[in-house]
């Protein structure tokens, strides 16, 4: 089983820089896509094996119910719709608590592939919200910073009362 960095790791809080994708950061991607495979997430960042690195995984899948998954190496989203939603968010690095995000609903990313060819990527729905969700991971914020300390320090309370530290 997939050991996963637990919150609040001071990793969380670091943005990974872009780099050129060479072999370590393929192993570490297909390293990742096989630890999202095993827990069924639809996206990770590379911080929750502990790396600070320029990657994600996530799954492109418009049923929620399945998996899709793309290595995306130095994603940067370019544009997010003014139209959002809110949905249940939660992290592999923080089990057991979901909290309420608002999301754009639409985004357009660029993003390398393992051979450092660049590709744009559109996404709506549910795989934009997962794709906002690693990317912020990516870039040094954890998804409860995106609530009022009120609702993030309730997160933590639930969090830690549950004994998953």
């Amino acid at each position: 089983m997939t050991e996963f960095l637990r919150y609040p790791d001071p990793r969380f809080g670091h943005a990974a820089e872009p780099r050129p994708v060479d072999s370590a950061m393929q192993d570490l991607g297909e390293k990742l896509k096989a630890a999202a495979a095993e827990v069924q997430a639809h996206g990770l960042a590379a911080v929750h094996l502990g790396e600070v690195e320029p990657l994600v995984v996530v799954s492109i899948a418009s049923d929620t119910r399945s998996r899709d998954y793309r290595i995306l190496y130095n994603p940067k989203i370019l544009f997010a719709s003014e139209e959002t939603g809110t949905g249940l968010e939660g992290s592999v690095s923080m089990p057991g608590v979901e909290v309420s995000i608002l999301r754009a609903n639409r985004i357009e990313l660029v993003y390398d592939d393992h051979e450092s060819v660049r590709h744009a990527l559109q996404l709506e729905g549910f795989a934009a919200r997962v794709a906002q969700h690693e990317v912020d991971q990516m870039n040094g914020i954890f998804f409860l910073d995106r609530l009022s300390r009120l609702k993030r320090d309730m997160a933590i309370r639930k969090y830690n009362k549950a004994g998953a530290r």
